[in-house]
């Protein structure tokens, strides 16, 4: 079971003469959230992995992906791949240090994620909006979400992002080095395709913050390259049901429109940031969902009681990449060049093999940039402190 629990019930609320209450916002969005999930059913864009007898995603599914901006591929993650997964968001979150700064866990043991440079964990206050309406992230959220009023027994702030799943999970390694997976993404950004980050995004039950509406990409806007897909795009590994009421919405094919003027469409909402033409990406557990880069995207405070844990992993085109400018993260201000990137998607190689370690009758993706070189990525202690330990400050935002 995910290491998270209520610590309220959100269909109550603890005073309802707060506004908004928890309580209030999770009826508010229940039209909504209706009205979005039959509107989702409608496009069609889900169902199972299929590809081609060339080894490439499915020619319909991609007409589809391309068409709309993203797409649910329903039961990928096996069960027994599922359980790894949770227990090792569970052995995080259990070896979480008790808030922002301290070095211990709640159980006095010395915290995950010390031994690493970049922080492994994010905390905002419960049920809040931390970028909208802000210049973080390069600005790309500029218009901040409803925020419920968080219930009088909340703790002050909760965990909102977990970082560096390859070096702290082995079964997040393993899912980095998943073949279908990065078969997805050869089909879409060509055989010697790219990582871009990783995060693993943590919506507790009546708890977890908002991301703000937002388009991800931020380099290539005015390039005279641009297309749909130069910014590439997300997977989103789903360890528990996700739900309207707690999952990632998207505004269909948004990703073809360019750079979109998100306070004006929020304004022509009358204001409101529940979109009318946006679509929840509910799913079941083990399901993965694909979201392009540029689509424009959100998820609102979890006022449910439904608990959502998104392993969320991006993959670029090289040619998006080699010699741009990094603009987020340890990568800003950093010219990309083969260098940075070779060892960055060095993580990518070293997954396939600690996969294919654990899973040996799983056919064994072949990544075209590292080919031949299998005998120099094993996955083992080496490394494990050579190549993954910081591997996340090599990462490719743009």
């Amino acid at each position: 079971m995910l290491g998270i629990t209520p610590a309220w019930d959100v269909m109550t609320g603890p005073d309802e003469t707060m506004e908004p209450t928890a309580a209030e916002h999770l009826a508010g969005m229940t039209e909504y959230m209706q009205e979005g999930k039959r509107n989702a059913l409608a496009l069609g864009n889900r169902g199972p992995l299929r590809f081609g007898d060339d080894g490439l995603l499915h020619p319909d599914i991609l007409e589809s992906y391309w068409r709309h901006g993203f797409y649910v591929f329903e039961g990928v993650i096996d069960t027994a791949e599922l359980l790894e997964l949770r227990d090792g968001i569970d052995n995080m979150l259990e070896r979480a240090p008790t808030g922002p700064g301290a070095e211990v866990d709640s159980r006095g043991r010395r915290a995950l994620g010390l031994e690493f440079q970049r922080d492994t964990y994010i905390w905002v206050p419960p049920l809040s909006d931390p970028v909208g309406g802000t210049t973080l992230n390069g600005g790309r959220h500029p218009v901040k979400m409803a925020e419920p009023v968080a219930p009088e027994n909340a703790p002050a702030e909760v965990i909102y992002m977990m970082f560096g799943m390859c070096q702290v999970m082995d079964s997040g390694l393993r899912l980095y080095g998943h073949p279908q997976l990065l078969a997805v993404a050869e089909s879409i950004n060509g055989s010697d395709f790219t990582p871009f980050n990783d995060a693993i995004f943590v919506k507790q039950p009546g708890l977890g913050g908002s991301v703000a509406w937002h388009q991800d990409g931020l380099t290539h806007w005015a390039s005279p390259r641009w297309d749909e897909g130069i910014h590439g795009f997300n997977f989103q590994v789903q360890l528990y049901p996700s739900t309207p009421g707690n999952c990632l919405w998207v505004v269909p094919g948004t990703h073809k429109l360019g750079k979109v003027d998100i306070a004006a469409l929020v304004e022509d909402n009358g204001g409101s940031e529940r979109l009318t033409e946006a679509i929840p990406l509910f799913c079941a557990a083990g399901d993965v969902t694909i979201t392009n880069r540029q689509a424009l995207h959100c998820s609102f405070a979890n006022t449910s009681k439904d608990p959502r844990v998104s392993l969320t992993f991006g993959f670029h085109r090289r040619s998006s990449v080699l010699g741009a400018a990094g603009v987020l993260g340890s990568g800003k201000g950093v010219i990309f060049d083969e260098t940075r990137i070779r060892e960055r998607s060095s993580i990518i190689a070293v997954a396939i093999d600690a996969r294919q370690q654990h899973y040996p009758s799983e056919t064994r993706y072949l990544y075209q940039p590292f080919a031949g070189l299998e005998d120099e990525f094993r996955w083992n202690e080496h490394t494990r402190e050579t190549v993954l330990k910081d591997y996340n400050l090599k990462d490719l935002g743009i």
